[in-house]
C-alpha cells in the first residue's frame, strides 16, 4: 500500500504595522493558527496580557506553547478543549464560559472567537470578557453576575459528569451510542456514505503505567484523546473505558487515514507513546445499532491481541465463532484445572552426544468433557489474551514438581524440565516471585527447572523482559529462547540477552527436504551460538537424516517424534517397567556430552582453538570423526559426512564403529595411529600423525582431546583427515 504524504501548512506572518496595531489594543486578544492539528499563538495584545497579569509577550506566547490552557481550572479542561477543536476545525463556533487561575484565584472568563481569512491561511481570533471572581457554592458576594456563572458552572460540571468523560472530555458511551444511532447514521444516510464503527486499545498500559507512574499514564490517555478528537472529531468518539476507545466514521480513504493516524500517534505526549490497535466493523451498523457495532469491532480488535505494532484488523464472522470458543475457555479455566481436565505431558530433548533425555518440556493438553480434545493452539493464546495463562503456567509447573519429586523416589535421574511462559505472565503476577516461591517449597532445585520464552514476547517491552530474564538466572533458572526463527529474528537479542540455549523453531526441519537455505540458515545460527557458549535445541526432529545432519553441524539436543511423542509419568515410568525406555542422562556427565556435542564436524574451528594458523581452510569439510577412548579400546561416537566416506573408500567399512583395541596392533601401521592416540588421550596438546594406507598414500591426521568424562574417565578426542599425499 502506498502511504500519502502529509505536508504541514506554513504559518502566517502578518505585517509589522498589522501586528503592532493588534498587540497595542487594549481589547483581551489572541490570535491562532490551526496548523497541522496544532494550534500556533500568532499574536497576544497588551489586553491579553493586562487580564491574565502577565507583564512580558514572549513570556505569555511560551507558556501558550507549552499549554495552551494554562491555568484553567481542571472541572471545565475537557470541556475548554473540546470547544477550542470544534471550533479550530470549523465545526461550531467559539462562545464558553469557563474558570481560570489568575495571580493565585480562579476568575470567570467569557471567550468568543471567529475565523479570519488571511490570503491562503484561516486565522482564529479570540477575545475575552472578564465575568468576575468564581465563588464557591456557599459563598456569599455582591456580584450577582459572577455568582450567576459560578452556579452555572457547577452545574455544567455536574451534567457533564452524566455524558462526557472527566479525563478526556469525549463522549460517554453510553451518550456516543445514543448520538450515532440518533445523529450520526441518519446524517451518514444522507451523504450516501458507509458508516464504521472503529475500536481502539492502546498496547501496554500497564507496562508504560509501572515505568513511568499513573499521572504519566493519564497524561498519554489525554493526549491519545486529544488527537483521536481532532482526526474523527470530538463527539465522534469515546472513551470505552480505561486505555480503549471508540470512534464512528465513514470508510472513505479509512486505511489512510489510520496510517496517518498511527503515525501521529508515535509523537504524542512528548514521544513516550505506545503501539495501539484498531479494529473495524462497516456492516448493518443500521440495523443492530452502534453499541452492537461497537462490541463487533472490539471483536476484531481483540482478535489480534499477540502483536506489539501499531496496526488495524477487519472484523469476519469467524471471529464470532472464535469469541464463543473464546467465552467458554475464559469460563472454564479454573474448572479445568480443578477437575483435571488438563494433563500434562512430557516430551524428551535428547542429548545429539550420547542419545540419553537430558531435558523435557512440559506440555498441556486439555481433555473437556464436552468439546473433547482441545489443542494448545486453540487455548493458550485465548488464555494469554484474557491474562489467564499464568494460571495455567503455575498448574503446569506444580505439575512437573510432583513429576520431578516422583522420579526421584523411583530412583531415576532427573533432568531439567521446561515450562513455557507467556508475556501476559508477567503482565497478571509477579511471575518470577511466583515461580520461585513454588520451587523453593518444593524439594527440587531451580537449576532443574528451565523457563522458556518465545521470541515474539522480547519485543513487547525489551528492557522489562531482560530484566525479568536476569531475575530467573540470578535465582538459579536457566532460560532458553523458544521459537528462534519464527519471526524476524534479530541475532541482537542473543548479544543483549545471556540465554542459556537457543530452541529453533521446527519451520528449519520442516523445510529440511525442500530448502538448502534453510539448511545453510540453520548451520549459521548453530555455528554462533555454539561460538557465543550458548547451547542449541532444534525441534520438530522427525528422520533419521535429520538428526545425522544436526549432529554434524554441532546442535547439542535434539527433540521430535523421531525419539519419541509428548507422554504423561503414567507412561514414562511403564516404559522404565517395560525396559524400553530412552533413559536419563547421568547430570554428572552433562558437561562432558555438551562439550562433546558442541563440536560442528564441518567446521575447522575445533583445531584452530590456539595459534595453529596453519591449518585453517585445509578443507572446506574435511573427514572428521569423534573417538572415545577407555583404557582398552578407541571407537567413533560421531562422524561427519566425508569421514563416513572416507572409511568406507579406503577400508570397506566404518573404521572405529565397532572399536578398535588400543592395547595390542595388529602392524606397525596401526601401531602408530594407536602409540598417538594414547598419548593424546595423556596430554591436552594436539597431535599431528601420518597414516599410511594400503594404497600407498599419506593421510595426515589431527588429533585433538576435547573432554574427559568426569565419571567413567573416558577420554574424547577429535580426529580430522587433513590431506593426503602420494
Amino acid at each position: 500500500m502506498v502511504k500519502k504524504v502529509w505536508r504541514a501548512m506554513e504559518k502566517y506572518q502578518y505585517d509589522p504595522i498589522e501586528l503592532s496595531l493588534m498587540e497595542r489594543s487594549c481589547v483581551p486578544l489572541a490570535v491562532y493558527q490551526y496548523i497541522d492539528k496544532q494550534i500556533v499563538t500568532l499574536a497576544i495584545s497588551d489586553g491579553f496580557l493586562d487580564l491574565f497579569e502577565i507583564s512580558d509577550r514572549e513570556y505569555a506566547i511560551n507558556i501558550i506553547r507549552k499549554d495552551l490552557y494554562y491555568g484553567c481550572h481542571p472541572d471545565d479542561l475537557a470541556m475548554l478543549e473540546n470547544a477550542a477543536n470544534l471550533f479550530a476545525s470549523g465545526e461550531r463556533p467559539y462562545n464558553i464560559v469557563y474558570r481560570t487561575k489568575i495571580a493565585g484565584k480562579y476568575k470567570i472568563l467569557h471567550a468568543r472567537g471567529v475565523h479570519v481569512q488571511k490570503d491562503d491561511a484561516k486565522i482564529e481570533l479570540v477575545w475575552f470578557s472578564d465575568e468576575g471572581d468564581y465563588q464557591e457554592e456557599g459563598e456569599q458576594k455582591g456580584d450577582f453576575l459572577a455568582a450567576a456563572y459560578s452556579n452555572l458552572l457547577r452545574a455544567n460540571t455536574q451534567e457533564r459528569l452524566l455524558q462526557y468523560d472527566y479525563l478526556t472530555g469525549l463522549p460517554t458511551i453510553n451518550h456516543f451510542f445514543c448520538l450515532c444511532d440518533t445523529n450520526f447514521y441518519p446524517k451518514s444516510v444522507e451523504k450516501g456514505e458507509t458508516p464504521v464503527m472503529l475500536f481502539f486499545d492502546m498496547s501496554g498500559m500497564k507496562h508504560y503505567n509501572a515505568k513511568y507512574s499513573f499521572a504519566e499514564g493519564d497524561k498519554l490517555i489525554h493526549a491519545f484523546a486529544r488527537l483521536l478528537a481532532q482526526t474523527f472529531g470530538s463527539d465522534c468518539c469515546s472513551r470505552f473505558g480505561m486505555d480503549r476507545f471508540c470512534a464512528y466514521t465513514n470508510d472513505k480513504d479509512l486505511e489512510d487515514r489510520l496510517w496517518k493516524f498511527f503515525s501521529d500517534c508515535e509523537g504524542i505526549n512528548g514521544g513516550k507513546s505506545i503501539p495501539v490497535r484498531v479494529g473495524i466493523y462497516s456492516k448493518d451498523i443500521e440495523v443492530c445499532g452502534a453499541s452492537f457495532a461497537c462490541d463487533r469491532a472490539k471483536m476484531a480488535c481483540d482478535s489480534s491481541r499477540t502483536k506489539y505494532l501499531s496496526h488495524f484488523t477487519w472484523f469476519d464472522k469467524s471471529m464470532l465463532e472464535d469469541a464463543e470458543k473464546r467465552q467458554y475457555i475464559v469460563n472454564n479455566i479454573d474448572r479445568a484445572i480443578a477437575e483435571n481436565w488438563i494433563k500434562v505431558y512430557y516430551q524428551p530433548i535428547i542429548r545429539a552426544a550420547n542419545g540419553r533425555v537430558c531435558d523435557e518440556e512440559a506440555l498441556s493438553r486439555w481433555i473437556d468433557p464436552e468439546r473433547g480434545f482441545l489443542s494448545p493452539a486453540d487455548f493458550i493464546p485465548i488464555l494469554e489474551n484474557a491474562n489467564l495463562a499464568y494460571k495455567l503456567d503455575l498448574f503446569v509447573l506444580e505439575e512437573v514438581l510432583k513429576k520431578l519429586e516422583a522420579q526421584v523416589k523411583a530412583g531415576l535421574y532427573i533432568a531439567p524440565n521446561s515450562v513455557n511462559l507467556s508475556r501476559s505472565d508477567f503482565d497478571a503476577c509477579d511471575i518470577v516471585q511466583e515461580v520461585n516461591k513454588r520451587v523453593v517449597a518444593s524439594k527440587i532445585p531451580p537449576s532443574k527447572i528451565t523457563i522458556e520464552i518465545t521470541e515474539s514476547i522480547l519485543g513487547s517491552d525489551f528492557e522489562y523482559m531482560k530484566s525479568q530474564i536476569k531475575r530467573f538466572q540470578e535465582l538459579g533458572f536457566n532460560v532458553w529462547i523458544d521459537d528462534f526463527g519464527s519471526g524476524y529474528s534479530s541475532l541482537e537479542v542473543l548479544h543483549d540477552v545471556k540465554f542459556n540455549l537457543i530452541k529453533f523453531d521446527m519451520k528449519f526441519m520442516q523445510n529440511f527436504d525442500t530448502s538448502e537455505r534453510s539448511k545453510i540458515m540453520l548451520s549459521g545460527l548453530i555455528k554462533i551460538a555454539a561460538e557465543l557458549g550458548i547451547e542449541t535445541v532444534c525441534e520438530g526432529v522427525e528422520t533419521e537424516e535429520q538428526v545425522e545432519f544436526l549432529k554434524e553441524i554441532g546442535c547439542t539436543k535434539l527433540q521430535g517424534y523421531y525419539y519419541c511423542k509428548p507422554i504423561p509419568l503414567e507412561e514414562i515410568l511403564d516404559r522404565y517397567d517395560k525396559g524400553i525406555q530412552i533413559g536419563f542422562e547421568n547430570p554428572d556427565e552433562s558437561e562432558y556430552y555438551a562439550s562433546i556435542g558442541r563440536i560442528n564436524l564441518y567446521n575447522l574451528s575445533v583445531i584452530t582453538n590456539s595459534n595453529e594458523d596453519n591449518y585453517r581452510n585445509v578443507f572446506n569439510t574435511p573427514p572428521m570423526v569423534i573417538i572415545e577412548c577407555d583404557k582398552k579400546e578407541a571407537r567413533a561416537v560421531r562422524g561427519n559426512k566425508s569421514y563416513r566416506l572416507f572409511a568406507k573408500k579406503h577400508f570397506g567399512r566404518r573404521i572405529l564403529e565397532h572399536g578398535v583395541n588400543i592395547q595390542k596392533a595388529e602392524n606397525r601401521r596401526a601401531a602408530l595411529f594407536v602409540e598417538a592416540v594414547q598419548k593424546c588421550k595423556q596430554s591436552a596438546a594436539p597431535l599431528i600423525i601420518d597414516y599410511h594406507l594400503e594404497s600407498g598414500e599419506n593421510v595426515h591426521i589431527y588429533l585433538r582431546r576435547i573432554s574427559v568424562n568426569p565419571v567413567t574417565k573416558v577420554a574424547a578426542l577429535v580426529a580430522v583427515v587433513l590431506g593426503f599425499e602420494e
